[in-house]
């Protein structure tokens, strides 16, 4: 691998997804044109970026991989103003990987959403609920009131929520859904936030 662009970042993607769904991040990567080999040089030059004293902001770092937006959006959240910047990727042409910005630059959040005008999936119980098929705020909007709860590394996110009287718990990477499992005890639903974008 050359260069790292929109392919190399798509690798460094599917490299944690793999994590839940290795199955699907192989295939993903073949139709990428991209050998376990180039993965890891993917992955390790992404890393490489990230941890260099003399890198630039994490949202200097995307424009400099991802190119320009396709969108730039302001957006308010709270009492907190942001930018919400958004690139298509060829894996997942119904998403967009999308950053909030705070005005200094700093990046708040940074996941796969939904691209405007295209309907997302039918969910009305947890077997509707595939690996890939949706997103953070698409599972938080169809199954709630949900609960946040912390992932278990800084690209994940899960959400605790009950469908059909079963408590329930999803996993995601990246704001994609890897996993369902059940959830033991039943969640406390009092909180309903499901992040910066739950009510979007």
């Amino acid at each position: 691998m050359t260069s790292f662009g929109p392919v190399g970042f798509q690798l460094v993607l599917l490299r944690r997804m793999a994590d839940f769904q290795p199955d699907l991040a192989d295939e993903a990567r073949r139709r990428l044109g991209a050998s376990l080999a180039d993965q890891r040089e993917a992955n390790k030059r992404w890393q490489a970026m990230v941890r260099s004293p003399r890198a630039r902001g994490a949202l200097a770092r995307y424009r400099s991989v991802l190119g320009a937006p396709e969108s730039v959006e302001h957006r308010t959240i709270g009492d907190l103003e942001c930018e919400a910047l958004r690139w298509p990727l060829p894996l997942w042409p119904d998403l967009r990987f999308e950053v909030l910005a705070a005005p200094d630059g700093a990046v708040w959040n940074e996941w796969l959403v939904r691209a405007p005008g295209v309907r997302g999936p039918v969910l009305e119980s947890a077997d509707d609920l595939l690996p890939w098929s949706a997103t953070v705020d698409e599972v938080a909007r169809a199954f709630a009131p949900v609960r946040p709860m912390e992932g278990t590394a800084p690209t994940r996110w899960r959400l605790a929520f009950t469908a059909q009287g079963r408590p329930c718990v999803a996993e995601f990477t990246y704001g994609l859904l890897q996993r369902v499992a059940a959830a033991g005890p039943e969640p406390d639903l009092s909180r309903t936030s499901a992040g910066p974008q739950a009510s979007r």
